[in-house]
């Protein structure tokens, strides 16, 4: 990645600092308290796709909100201009929150982002969010370990960077992992089943598509490795989804609960974080 930010690392650094927040997995309620912190702190926040809007009330009032999400396939901002954005802010001195979903070193671009303030000299903190991979089978009653079914877990991207070459141990991972949490597969499920399938992972093995896991809009299917594919067609399943595979899948048939309580609609949510946010600014 070529940059068009200027380079040379400063000996010191400047007054600015950039926090590279997990907002968490959609349900806004489920950001930390060091990430609200962040988000009151901001001079300028720069905002992924998927982040919940409930989250941008806590924006202290005059700071930019820049929603700068990549939508796959389709034109909009690149990493390099997101890099700059960062760069640029802090060095003017002002505090700089990268809001981003779930974790922000797993599958996040964190860690590159990282690099790049390291690179220029910028002071920056990393604060975690609960990922997907975790948050997403809790919510459709899914332990992603339990002592009867799975003491290993893989996290797994469902799509590869740009011309690199494939580079996963798919053997390894049909066999020697029992839990498999895949993130943005969808597009890939074919492929995956087919990997999976063909290094010896059992036709019967259960199978969990969660569609906007944590938030109102979860939605949950479980079938088998064989007819995963299938079913993901027939249902229309589409990205955000987490596709979890291995035999911890059987027990949400015992511990579902997340469709068993009252979920307000969006707006609500919206609205009531949006009061609750003005509430804390007015007392502090």
């Amino acid at each position: 990645m070529t940059s068009t930010i200027p380079t040379g690392v400063r000996k010191n650094r400047p007054g600015g600092k950039v926090y590279l927040v997990g907002g968490g997995p959609g349900d806004p309620e489920l950001i930390t308290v060091k990430g609200v912190r962040a988000l009151r702190e901001a001079d300028v926040i720069l905002v992924d796709r998927l982040i919940h809007p409930a989250l941008l009330e806590y924006a202290r009032p005059g700071a930019s909100l820049i929603h700068c999400g990549k939508n796959p396939g389709c034109p909009g901002w690149n990493q390099e201009a997101i890099n700059q954005l960062m760069v640029e802010h802090a060095r003017a001195g002002k505090t700089v929150t990268r809001l981003k979903g779930g974790d922000p070193f797993v599958y996040g671009r964190g860690g590159e982002e990282a690099q790049v303030l390291v690179s220029h000299g910028v002071d920056f903190e990393v604060i975690p969010g609960i990922t997907a991979g975790i948050a997403a089978p809790a919510c459709a009653g899914i332990p992603v370990t339990h002592r009867e079914y799975s003491s290993t877990i893989a996290f797994i991207t469902g799509h590869r960077k740009k011309g690199s070459e494939e580079e996963l141990p798919w053997k390894h991972l049909a066999k020697g992992v029992d839990t498999l949490a895949i993130y943005m597969g969808v597009k890939n499920l074919p492929y995956i089943r087919e990997q999976l399938l063909s290094n010896g992972k059992s036709r019967d093995t259960p199978v969990a598509l969660i569609q906007w896991g944590t938030t109102g809009d979860q939605y949950t299917l479980t079938g088998i490795l064989e007819d995963v594919v299938e079913l993901a067609r027939h249902h229309e399943v589409k990205n955000p989804t987490m596709i979890v595979v291995g035999e911890v899948v059987r027990l949400r048939e015992q511990l579902a609960w997340f469709e068993n309580r009252a979920v307000p609609k969006k707006g609500e949510i919206i609205k009531e974080w949006g009061e609750k946010a003005g509430a804390s600014a007015s007392s502090s």
